[in-house]
């Protein structure tokens, strides 16, 4: 295989791994803000300053 092909193939493949990323990674918060039950991060202003 020639590296001219190599490299733009591996090009393809991680952009497309990061948008896959991306993707599911704003589902997931989109679900965890829309949940009232979730816990707050310890970094919150209303949040305790520790976990339990």
């Amino acid at each position: 295989m020639d590296v001219s092909l190599l490299l733009p193939a591996l090009f393809l493949v991680t952009c497309i791994a990061v948008v896959a990323f991306a993707v599911v990674s704003r589902k997931h918060l989109s679900k965890r803000q829309q949940d009232d039950d979730a816990p707050k991060s310890t970094l919150a202003a209303d949040a305790p300053d520790h976990r339990s």
